[in-house]
């Protein structure tokens, strides 16, 4: 055996959750630029943002996928579907999510059961479908998404802050019970990243600025850097790693 382990995935199988726009499609555009054919779960199949052409562009498999996490009836087809059509599924990236913020005096109820049915029921659900995949294959990666706000507290972020939490934990529990399987769980743990999700929020230059001031290395992050990472967790050079999660903050939490 040589120095260096493969970080390629060539011939793999990948699932990706809300894997239309940011984050999710950085993923799902890495994994396929390393060698992986990708299932698309989309919350709404017909609006996938160009991503499965782009795939296509990289002469790899694609499937997109009507796959909303909060339904558990959508999760349970869509990774049936991605079984039947690439005979199994060897990597999960679990990066569907939402943030709805609000004071915690404010915070209404539906927001708080639509946050935890997305971030953590979702990831529980999606994890246990594949995952029974992966057993009978002896062999699979699962990487979650959680964030900083998992770490530490962002004012209005309350229920994300206690998912993101929750995700951290929850791939403990998942890698250790897995662990027999040759099944490796890991997380990622972002900071602000440039998405169309976090713009409206980064478009506030005394918000930005705040979060800059933060952030050690002094920039905002892009997706790629998240995606990477993934990558990384999903490729053999990672086979030693499990039950962890990676923080991609530039520093944030380490003061």
């Amino acid at each position: 055996m040589g120095q260096l382990l493969d970080f390629n995935v060539h011939g793999k199988k990948a699932l990706v959750t809300g894997a239309a726009r940011g984050i999710g499609k950085s993923c799902a555009l890495a994994l396929a630029e390393a060698g992986a054919d990708i299932a698309l779960g989309l919350r709404d199949v017909e609006q996938d943002n160009g991503v499965a052409e782009e795939i296509r562009r990289l002469n790899r498999d694609v499937i997109p996928l009507q796959m909303d996490v909060s339904d558990t009836r959508q999760i349970f087809e869509a990774v049936e579907e991605a079984i039947e059509a690439f005979g199994q599924i060897d990597i999960l990236v679990n990066n569907a999510g939402i943030a709805p913020s609000n004071l915690i005096e404010d915070f209404r109820e539906e927001d708080f059961d639509l946050t935890v049915a997305v971030n953590l029921k979702g990831t529980y659900f999606t994890s246990q479908a594949v995952g029974k995949n992966m057993i009978a294959n002896q062999s699979g990666k699962i990487i979650n998404l959680s964030s900083q706000a998992g770490f530490i507290a962002l004012p209005s972020e309350s229920v994300y802050c206690m998912t993101k939490a929750g995700i951290r934990h929850l791939t403990k529990c998942f890698a250790v019970e897995w662990a027999k399987y040759n099944i490796n769980v890991n997380a990622v743990a972002p900071t602000f990243i440039e998405t169309p999700g976090t713009e409206p929020w980064l478009n506030d230059p005394e918000f930005k600025s705040n979060v800059l001031s933060k952030i050690q290395l002094g920039r905002i992050g892009i997706p790629q850097e998240v995606s990477s990472a993934v990558v990384f967790l999903a490729s053999p050079a990672a086979s030693m790693i499990t039950g962890e999660t990676i923080l991609i903050d530039g520093g944030w939490t380490a003061v």
